[in-house]
């Protein structure tokens, strides 16, 4: 009887190993057959999809509600209160050539967004809950561009490990207008370090030592100071604002502060003014990549309830550590 148990035993062994032999053997077999059906192509697509430094800045690019602070008086059509935009995302295209063992990547995304403006009819004379105050919204569509290059450090049967991404460029675009530009941004870091931008889809910041400059590494709490250059038709002294801090599953920490126009910088070249803004923001205590988002408005489309929006944006990744 004991050499029955044995040899039961002994059957059920050999049937539970070849069963899970089966299994396994089935598992890696769909395994590399998922990998064998994603292209190239495809797997960078995933990669920026998975990309925090990259996704960043849409969570920076949609503000979602009017900010918290008082422009002050104006002797405009309508007196603003707060400005905000909400942006969604409605189409995005993925252009890459490969050559070599680097790929280049071209991302463009396409937003409708809505610019809501709480503003006074009348004056901003007394107490805000005082005022006669209305909602105008602004529905407008935009157009952001940026470059990625990419890395092949792999050659497995998985194109998702062969890749990494190497550098990327600023963020850059806005409403199909020529009467605003942001001509250059100068940022000044805190360790010293200057980063001066001309060329957003040509500045391409690296995340690993390379003959690129790296992306700005910066500790919570510390100022980053700020330039902004631009042009415009418009007599008017423009809406310049910075939109910084969210990140993934952290809406709630994203912050907005307006630039202040330096009235000595101004100057006038027959067609555009040309005027500098200057500020700073305050890095949050939460770690993680993330975006500094700069948009650029003309002052009548805040003051104007039917001005159409025009508007251009640049953002600027940088990692909290």
């Amino acid at each position: 009887m004991k050499n029955l148990n044995s040899k039961i035993f002994i059957i059920i062994t050999a049937l539970f190993l070849v069963v899970t032999s089966i299994a396994c053997n089935e598992e890696d077999s769909l395994l590399l057959s998922e990998s064998n059906t994603i292209s190239d192509k495809e797997a960078l697509e995933k990669i920026i999809d998975e990309d925090e430094s990259i996704q960043s800045f849409e969570l920076n690019y949609d503000e979602e509600a009017a900010e918290d602070y008082v422009l002050g008086k104006t002797s405009s059509e309508i007196f603003p209160i707060k400005v905000g935009q909400r942006m969604h995302l409605v189409d995005r295209s993925i252009n890459i050539i490969f050559e070599g063992d680097t790929a280049y990547g071209k991302l463009v995304k396409t937003f409708e967004g809505v610019l809501f403006i709480v503003a006074s009819s009348d004056s901003l004379n007394g107490p805000i809950d005082s005022l006669n105050l209305d909602v105008y919204e602004k529905p407008f569509t935009t157009t952001i561009t940026r470059n990625i290059i990419f890395e092949k450090i792999n050659n497995t049967d998985n194109p998702l490990n062969n890749w990494k991404i190497s550098a990327i460029s600023l963020p850059s675009g806005g409403t199909l207008t020529e009467n605003i530009s942001i001509e250059s941004v100068t940022v000044y870091l805190p360790d010293g370090d200057v980063l001066t931008i001309d060329s957003p889809s040509e500045y391409f910041l690296s995340r690993g030592p390379s003959f690129r400059r790296m992306l700005p590494t910066i500790a919570k709490y510390e100022s980053v100071a700020i330039e902004v250059n631009i042009k415009s038709i418009y007599e008017d002294a423009d809406y310049v604002t910075l939109t910084h801090g969210a990140i993934k599953d952290r809406k709630n920490l994203r912050a907005k502060k307006r630039f202040m126009f330096d009235e000595n910088s101004e100057s006038f070249d027959g067609r555009f003014y040309h005027r500098t803004y200057k500020g700073e923001w305050i890095v949050n205590q939460y770690a993680g990549y993330k975006h500094a988002v700069i948009n650029l408005l003309p002052w009548g489309v805040i003051k104007d309830s039917e001005a159409q929006v025009e508007s251009n944006s640049w953002g600027i990744p940088y990692l909290v550590n």
